[in-house]
């Protein structure tokens, strides 16, 4: 597959064992260089800053975006699940950690704004994070997800979660980490989403992990103070056009089930899902949202209920999504809704606090999706 502009090749940091992605500042990026070395606020103290970790010099200036953040995105390091626990070795990780991704990768400085240990020890990963998290406006630009790096604040997890769960000393730290980020950006736990929603071709955050994620969600929320009653119905994942992930690849499908079998489902956002996107929400009395943008009303008009017995693309684009999450074993991509998709969709719907009805409809395709719904904050 050919490699868009705004596409990072994740390969290297598998081959020494570090899961990191990270993309150029693209699209409508406003950018305000800000100098390094600035002393952080000592409103997080159990956050090592930079200084404090001994983190090299960034090779050229931070800068800040002059975007919204509106998400928190996870992600697993793709490190071993190592069983020392220590401060030092945590400050070992976070330095291994930009020693790579300067001097391997060439970017200017450590990729994430924030790395967790597993042993629930809280780094700054690219410097000024922690200043611009005290002060709640504007987002350092970070390297950590393509076509995000200016909306989303990066948590790096240490460790490799496909099959085992990080260890609790992690999760609490991460909570806590995601209540302070919410409560600076002004996000909700339902803003939470895992690296590969916005990526495509990832296993990051691993799907153990991201089985955990309606309980992080949930903890976040009750640690804010919030009541589920507070979320919206649905929030959707806000996949535009410098987006290429398995979520888009869903939105490919369900567009071609409306109507635009042109297109090509790959994954890769392209310039011809544009004028597509705009067409379909014109059609449907939906104002054109910028950059192409999946809005939630774009999404539940374009997602159909899906029963058993049903056929075709919207039931390969379910089918899809389920075997990347952990059900390859027993559900293939056919197009055709058998006995093993139902299950899957059951387990799945319990998982996010939805009544197991083997059904489809909004709430369901939006869990699926890697979206929050409603009853998942009360798991």
């Amino acid at each position: 597959m050919a490699m868009h502009e705004h596409e990072v090749d994740r390969r290297t940091l598998f081959r020494v064992g570090l899961g990191t992605a990270v993309a150029a500042v693209v699209g409508t990026e406003i950018a305000f260089p800000v100098a390094a070395g600035a002393t952080p606020s000592p409103e997080f103290p159990w956050i090592i800053d930079c200084d404090t970790w001994g983190a090299r010099p960034p090779s050229s200036p931070i800068q800040i975006t002059g975007n919204t953040t509106n998400k928190i995105i996870l992600h697993h390091m793709a490190f071993p699940n190592v069983t020392d626990y220590s401060r030092e070795h945590a400050v070992q990780l976070a330095k291994d950690c930009q020693n790579l991704h300067m001097d391997t990768n060439g970017w200017a400085d450590t990729g994430q704004h924030f790395t967790v240990s597993r042993g629930g020890y809280v780094l700054e990963g690219r410097h000024r994070s922690l200043e611009t998290l005290d002060a709640g406006q504007h987002q350092v630009i970070s390297a950590h997800c393509p076509g995000e790096n200016g909306n989303a604040i990066g948590i790096e997890n240490e460790g490799t979660y496909i099959t085992e769960t990080p260890p609790q000393a992690l999760l609490d730290s991460l909570v806590e980490l995601c209540v302070a980020v919410c409560q600076k950006f002004r996000l909700n736990a339902w803003d939470i989403f895992g690296h590969w929603d916005f990526r495509l071709g990832t296993d990051c955050p691993g799907i153990a992990f991201y089985a955990q994620f309606p309980q992080v969600r949930s903890r976040v929320l009750k640690a804010m103070g919030v009541p589920a009653s507070a979320a919206p119905a649905r929030r959707w994942p806000d996949i535009w056009r410098f987006v290429d992930s398995q979520v888009v690849k869903v939105a490919q499908y369900l567009l071609v089930n409306a109507g635009y079998t042109d297109l090509a489902v790959t994954g890769v956002f392209g310039t011809d899902m544009n004028a597509i996107v705009a067409d379909f929400q014109t059609t449907h009395g939906i104002p054109v949202t910028a950059d192409a943008t999946f809005d939630t009303a774009t999404w539940e008009a374009l997602a159909p209920a899906v029963y058993q017995d049903a056929t075709g693309p919207t039931v390969e684009a379910v089918q899809y999504m389920l075997a990347i999450k952990g059900y390859a074993d027993t559900v293939s991509v056919t197009g055709a809704y058998d006995r093993s998709t139902m299950k899957a969709v059951q387990d799945m719907q319990r998982l996010h606090g939805l009544r197991p009805t083997g059904k489809v409809d909004l709430s369901t395709w939006c869990a699926v999706v890697g979206g929050t719904v409603r009853e998942s904050l009360c798991v």
